[in-house]
């Protein structure tokens, strides 16, 4: 029966999701070429508010603890575990204050409305899974641009989304080069749960009634030993991840 109701509440949802892209493409153009950086930041933000406002219409919540004080006056590198595209606009939306910029797959680069515009002019980096020493020369670019300006940088290390929620170990060239470019930043770990559960009957239709939760994880120092930052990075996103207990 829920399946069955998830139908219609799907082609609503999809509805409000392209209108959301539809109608914030020309307000990010606006804001960018005529206000800065500055307002385009805030126009994305108010993007990812209203993509998270449009799941409701499926019954879902969201919860996002973050009991630490992070500071805004030195780089941050925010390493979530990775469940479904659902986990972006969170981040994005009540991690603004901290800039975050993502490391994400070149096809989402163009032809997706307001996602590709902001990609290419938002600060974010355009990788080529095929080619890994142009994914890993735009991985330091972004480490060497947050660390000038203070910045985060979103990755997420697992490389592809995990449809049960089970998390995946951790690749970790891409996170050890942002901490080799970015030596000041503050390592932030970030357990998501249950965002797969949109996501569990495939593309269409969508689950309803999903509580997807993010915990933002005790904040760990870059130290010398970069393999030992790694390990307490995977055990500590991995320790609140639900489906993992």
């Amino acid at each position: 029966m829920q399946k069955l109701l998830a139908y219609p509440l799907s082609f609503l949802y999809l509805i409000l999701f392209g209108l959301c892209l539809l109608i914030f493409h020309p307000i990010q153009w606006v804001c960018f070429n005529l206000f800065g950086y500055e307002a385009h930041r805030i126009s994305v933000a108010l993007l990812n508010l209203c993509l998270m406002r449009s799941t409701q219409v499926l019954g879902t919540t969201y919860t996002f603890s973050n009991p630490h004080d992070l500071p805004t006056d030195r780089p941050l590198i925010i390493v979530p575990n990775h469940q479904s595209m659902h986990d972006i606009p969170p981040l994005v939306w009540f991690m603004r204050k901290h800039h975050p910029k993502f490391v994400s797959k070149k096809e989402l680069g163009k032809g997706i409305p307001s996602v590709s515009y902001n990609l290419r002019h938002g600060g974010s980096i355009l990788i080529d899974r095929k080619d890994s020493k142009q994914a890993l020369m735009e991985i330091s670019k972004l480490g060497k641009f947050i660390e000038k300006n203070n910045y985060s940088a979103v990755i997420f290390p697992e490389g592809t989304r995990s449809r049960t929620g089970h998390p995946k170990p951790f690749k970790t060239i891409g996170l050890k080069l942002l901490m080799k470019n970015a030596p000041r930043a503050l390592v932030v770990p970030v357990s998501i749960n249950d965002s797969w559960k949109l996501l569990k009957y495939g593309k269409f239709p969508m689950g309803l009634g999903a509580h997807v939760s993010f915990h933002v994880q005790r904040p760990i120092e870059i130290k010398e030993n970069l393999d030992t930052v790694l390990t307490e990075v995977e055990k500590a996103v991995v320790s609140g991840v639900n489906s993992f207990k």
